[in-house]
């Protein structure tokens, strides 16, 4: 099999940079326009992932400050703070399911979601050179979408960890913590930017670990933020002897009745959730043997979320009446702590390593969640020259470049409309699953996922699925009204806003059924086909270099 690097005896000098700038290779796996290693069946050498692997997994997802705040989405609906509670441990018992179910082709077949949603839609070969040498252009929407979310997630991410950065600095150098400087016209303080750029530069040296080798630094920071979260407890209870105001205050919902409010409240967790349950594959392709992440997804993930964002709200309610502020962020918490103990050194020993705890927190949020599932879906867009580690540095870079600071100064408007985002991941995540476990039976032609062109069983019309595009306009549609109307008045309050609110669980439903009901009227045909499960070594790489040479002829 030969490699691009042997192609041309004497290449260009544009040539030759394309050439040195193409990523490593595995032996037997050359870099082509449709695939590298990284996008390969996962080989048994690399599959490392254990049961306790993926408790560890969950216990950075799950024990993180996402899962922290999340008790002030729930509360923003009007609920009080047990009803706030019985939502969590809804949405945290839905979260595990779709985790099992979008997670099961990949420890399966070993192979990323994008593969694996390409064979329900065509989207498989999301490449530059597909995208020009064929008509399969819908192929880019779900990368599209999906980069497009964590570009901002991952900035708002990496601003978090930044403020823990400062906030971990500043327990050392009380001078810095008290820092009053500001850039951006004000909106962004100078020791936030400082503590960003510094936990970039953490970010970027740990992204060079394989995410195969990941499991110890995951160990470090679930261990560290879980006894951060500990700490807060004993320290708020113990202060308050009680749950604190917000546990004394009456429910009153927005709109509607408690039964709505809570709805809304657990649509909007699982929203915020979608981006993580629908790539699932691209952690559990790394299983050391089927059903190793099962069991951590079906009780460690409910319990964790739930755990943690219970402490969430215990310890916010608690430090209002101790400080006289609501404070979500626990890194902010922290530097509310520092001020009301007067840069006490016992006070600020704690909060340097639970300052610490909060930026290994964030950054094993953003790998799990955002860099490894991101940089696998741009290194599908042009595998020759970017693997999951270039994607994850080129996420990181637009993330910065998008000013989390700037869009959180208007909040509210922003992440309404980017949390609607989930109503997209639901439908894909609908026909993913549809196509999966009801059209195909679970069986899957591989091989065929990894061929750009007709010859693969998987290309339908000129590389379109035209059923799967359907089907998703079907179920976005009910909640594109209702989105328009919240983002333009808050306070709208119709059907269609009501429908939005609730757009999670209808474009998870109406995709699914819509897809399921369309292949039994039209079958996209070749159902039954390919197997069960990956069998060892029955996955061979084709040369596609050597095909598409011959048919363009010469450079």
């Amino acid at each position: 099999m030969s490699n691009s690097k042997d192609a041309d005896p004497h290449p260009s000098r544009w040539r030759r940079f394309l050439q040195y700038i193409e990523v490593p290779t595995d032996p037997g796996v050359p870099n082509t326009p449709w695939l590298n290693r990284d996008l390969i069946p996962m080989p048994k050498e690399r599959r490392t992932y254990k049961i306790w692997s993926y408790f560890i997994f969950w216990c950075i997802g799950g024990l993180s400050i996402s899962a922290y705040t999340a008790g002030s989405t729930l509360l923003a609906y009007g609920l009080d703070a047990r009803q706030a509670i019985v939502s969590l441990v809804i949405c945290g018992l839905i979260v595990g399911l779709l985790s099992v179910t979008c997670g099961w082709m990949g420890e399966r077949f070993y192979c990323g979601v994008q593969v694996l949603l390409g064979h329900a839609a065509s989207m498989q070969q999301l490449t530059a050179a597909h995208y020009a040498d064929s008509s399969s252009r819908g192929a880019y929407f779900p990368v599209i979408v999906r980069a497009f979310v964590a570009i901002f997630w991952d900035g708002l991410q990496a601003y978090w960890g930044g403020q823990a950065v400062a906030v971990t600095i500043g327990a050392i150098i009380p001078g810095f913590a008290h820092m009053k400087q500001t850039l951006a016209g004000g909106i962004l303080l100078k020791k936030d930017f400082i503590g960003m750029i510094i936990y970039y530069v953490f970010f970027i040296a740990i992204m060079r670990i394989p995410p195969e080798r990941l499991q110890k630094p995951f160990i470090v920071s679930s261990v560290m933020f879980s006894a951060t979260l500990i700490g807060l407890l004993v320290w708020a209870v113990s202060n308050t002897h009680s749950g604190g105001p917000l546990f004394q205050e009456k429910a009153s919902p927005v709109h509607g009745g408690t039964g709505w409010a809570m709805l809304f409240g657990i649509t909007a967790i699982l929203g915020a959730w979608s981006g993580g349950t629908i790539g699932q594959s691209d952690w559990t392709r790394y299983a050391n043997r089927p059903y190793a992440p099962t069991l951590a997804q079906l009780i460690v993930a409910p319990f964790c979320i739930i755990v943690c964002a219970t402490i969430g709200i215990i310890v916010t309610s608690c430090a209002q009446e101790i400080v006289g502020s609501l404070i979500w962020e626990p890194f902010l918490l922290l530097a509310a702590l520092q001020n009301y103990y007067n840069d006490s050194p016992r006070v600020r020993a704690a909060i340097f390593f639970a300052g610490l705890s909060c930026v290994c927190a964030q950054l094993g949020m953003s790998i799990v969640l955002n860099s490894v599932s991101v940089g696998m879906d741009i290194s599908g867009v042009v595998p020759r020259y970017i693997n999951i580690r270039r994607g994850a540095y080129l996420l990181a870079f637009l993330g910065l470049a998008s000013n989390p600071w700037q869009y959180l100064s208007n909040a509210s408007i922003f992440l309404t409309v980017l949390s609607s985002f989930g109503i997209f991941f639901a439908s894909f995540s609908g026909i993913l699953l549809a196509d999966y476990f009801v059209v195909r039976g679970c069986m899957i032609k591989l091989e065929d996922c990894y061929i750009g062109d007709k010859r693969s069983i998987y290309w339908y019309h000129n590389g379109v699925n035209w059923r799967a595009p359907l089907a998703w306009v079907l179920g976005v549609f009910p909640t594109m009204p209702g989105l328009i109307m919240t983002t333009r008045d808050a306070t709208a309050w119709n059907v269609w806003v009501r429908i939005f609110h609730i757009a999670f669980f209808v474009g998870l439903l109406i995709s699914f059924v819509a897809f399921s009901v369309i292949c039994c009227i039209s079958s996209p045909g070749n159902v039954g086909i390919g197997a069960l499960y990956h069998e060892e070594n029955s996955f061979e790489v084709e040369d596609e270099l050597e095909t598409e040479e011959k048919e363009k002829g010469p450079v």
